[in-house]
């Protein structure tokens, strides 16, 4: 059964999921992240404090980010896409496999513990961190991305799988992969909002199904998505991602990457100590 919680709870969770919706709006048009991975820590801390069992607290946060991803990734993906930036073929190539390792992905968290699922998010976010921090143009993996249907196939699988187990809208790792292919950060910011798309609609479904009838869930949940959290930071994030696209295209490819660096190694951090 959901857990039982006073009305003050309620509205000290509210407050602090306005608060995150304001942020993250600006970072998923920034960063072309979907805002979960600011999401999912604040999450984190806030169902803490509401009294949500540790046991299912990471895989709450995790779901109810990706159920916030779509609405702000198509608000993101529609601006973008206006300013012609984003990869279509690419996105195309990818209609099938992101989805699948998304699907894949909701059926292993649902096996982990809270702490295996905070390793996974903190690993990889320092670890794309200093790609960002120490990106050299050297650093190239090919002249372009490669045309290969098995390995665009094994690509979006990897995405999907990856950015569902963090929780977030497939930036982090779209992101690295274009630009060490070559690709402009900007374009691959762009393109990062369409991968979003294809992540948060099986990812959502996914996330209710493997959390549905569990005990111990914050209210107003639907399996592992708090519906209170996707209604109330939804409606605030399609609000402030344009502000986070107008940013993007402002500031030049450098200061972005390193921008990106540190928010990554930030929330890494924050991770990090809560398993100490």
């Amino acid at each position: 059964m959901p857990i039982e919680t006073n009305p003050l709870d309620l509205l000290e969770l509210a407050a602090a999921l306005v608060a995150s919706g304001l942020v993250s709006g600006v970072l998923a048009g920034l960063f072309g992240v979907g805002g979960g991975a600011v999401l999912v820590p604040v999450f984190f801390q806030v169902l803490g404090l509401a009294g949500v069992d540790e046991s299912v607290r990471m895989h709450v946060s995790i779901a109810t980010s990706t159920g916030i991803i779509l609405p702000t990734a198509l608000r993101s993906f529609g601006a973008h896409h206006a300013r012609g930036v984003v990869d279509m073929e690419l996105l195309r190539s990818w209609v099938i496999w992101i989805p699948l390792g998304v699907v894949v992905a909701t059926a292993v968290a649902s096996s982990l513990s809270s702490e295996g699922l905070r390793i996974v998010f903190a690993v990889i976010a320092v670890l794309f961190a200093i790609r960002m921090l120490f990106n050299r143009a050297s650093w190239r993996l090919g002249p372009d991305l490669p045309k290969s249907r098995v390995a665009r196939a094994i690509v979006g699988a990897v995405i999907g799988f990856f950015s569902t187990l963090m929780g977030i809208g497939g930036g982090v790792l779209n992101n690295t992969y274009m630009t060490l292919y070559g690709r402009p950060m900007h374009q691959a910011v762009a393109t990062s909002s369409g991968v979003g798309v294809l992540i948060a609609i099986p990812g959502t479904l996914g996330f209710i199904v493997a959390g549905w009838g569990l005990p111990d869930l914050p209210p107003f949940s639907l399996g592992y998505v708090n519906l209170m959290g996707v209604l109330l930071v939804v409606p605030i994030t399609l609000l402030t991602a344009p502000l986070g696209v107008r940013l993007a295209h402002a500031l030049p490819k450098r200061r972005l990457e390193i921008l990106f660096g540190l928010f990554l190694l930030s929330v890494a951090a924050k991770f990090i100590a809560s398993l100490l």
